[in-house]
């Protein structure tokens, strides 16, 4: 029941936030006019990723300070938390992605280059660390237990490793969001899955963690309708910033499941390495904003954008439910190794079918890299 009471109420909040973060972004003049690489048309606020945090913060507030405040009968519905360290990463998770909402919304007001939002990720990457969201076991794919055993991956690996895990992601989201609507829902299937999977797959089943992803999932629901094609506004740098702070967090703190949130988002993630090979062939900075990316050369090729989001929607359920549906981790290793093979194939076809440059227009909407 409080699963089914907190998406609801988190996608009723922020589907009442969506028109007022609009108004925000006409009044204060962040909006993305259309020309250049953006097809779009009318003038569209790219404030949406206010209410996508506030939506989740105000819902996840609630969760935490309600189960005190309640008469006891009802605090039952609420379930115990296990982990003693599991509000230190809570705070961690808010106060990480509150950091990426600011830091994205200046970077809707003065479009930064590429070595400011390096140091966003970097930074982010960071908080979650101190706030003990780090990777520190990772499965054995080929036996039971863990790579390097009980004790985990050494300290001086756990570091570097968790914050190339968080640049990764949140560059992973940054690139993805080309069309209305995309991130927004592959953002929704990756929440679902990693509440599923905590409340029926993983043993023991983490209750009280899964209302955490309900919670983004809650808040990428009721902003989607305002998002989806054609847009009425776009989430901009502080929604994607902190959508990919959030996903990044959530898979660890989810158990570390990395290997899910990889099998979800598998085709975006081997984009960025592909755009980034291609660019630096043709002697082009990996940040240079273009064209290239696989959903705008499919747009180009004269599909609707409706059609390429519900495609990429589709893709990333269909090995979101590989997931839920695999046990061994040799089993998902193949799915891993099936899923960049079928990737690599689109890519290679897409930038075929349409050989197009990144446009080289100064200032434009430079992305983060790795």
């Amino acid at each position: 029941m409080i699963f089914l009471i907190t998406l609801l109420f988190s996608t009723s909040l922020t589907y009442l936030l969506t028109p007022v973060a609009a108004r925000l972004g006409h009044r204060l003049g962040l909006v993305d006019q259309p020309g250049g690489r953006r097809r779009h048309t009318g003038v569209i606020p790219r404030t949406g990723g206010l209410a996508l945090f506030l939506g989740f913060l105000i819902t996840t507030l609630l969760l935490l300070g309600l189960p005190a405040l309640l008469p006891a009968a009802w605090a039952g519905w609420f379930p115990s938390r296990n982990d003693p360290k599991e509000i230190e990463r809570l705070v961690a998770l808010l106060v990480g992605g509150g950091f990426c909402v600011v830091a994205g919304f200046l970077d809707d007001r003065y479009d930064w280059r590429s070595g400011p939002q390096h140091l966003v990720q970097l930074v982010a990457g960071l908080i979650a660390l101190t706030g003990l969201i780090f990777i520190k076991h990772v499965n054995n794919p080929l036996g039971g237990g863990f790579i390097g055993g009980e004790a985990g991956l050494p300290w001086w690996l756990v570091g570097p490793l968790t914050v190339f895990w968080f640049m990764g992601m949140m560059n992973t989201v940054n690139w993805l969001d080309g069309l209305s609507g995309l991130v927004t829902g592959v953002t929704a299937i990756m929440c679902a899955v990693l509440a599923l999977h905590m409340i029926f797959v993983a043993q023991p089943h983490q209750l009280s963690v899964a209302l955490l992803p309900v919670a983004l999932l809650g808040a990428a629901l009721g902003f989607l309708p305002f998002n989806f094609a054609p847009a009425r506004i776009f989430m901009g740098s502080s929604g994607s910033y902190f959508l990919g702070f959030a996903i990044a967090a959530l898979g660890i703190i989810g158990g570390a499941r990395v290997a899910t949130v990889m099998l979800v988002l598998g085709l975006p993630a081997l984009e960025v390495g592909w755009l980034m090979l291609s660019r630096w062939r043709r002697g082009i900075p990996p940040s240079q904003g273009g064209r290239d990316h696989l959903h705008f050369r499919l747009f180009d090729l004269g599909i609707s954008e409706q059609k390429i989001v519900l495609g990429y929607w589709l893709f990333c359920a269909s090995f979101g439910a590989i997931t839920l549906l695999l046990d061994a981790q040799i089993h998902k290793l193949i799915a891993l190794g099936c899923l960049g093979v079928l990737a690599i194939i689109v890519l290679i076809w897409a930038s075929r079918a349409v050989p197009v440059a990144p446009l080289k227009r100064p200032g434009e909407g430079e992305e983060g890299t790795i």
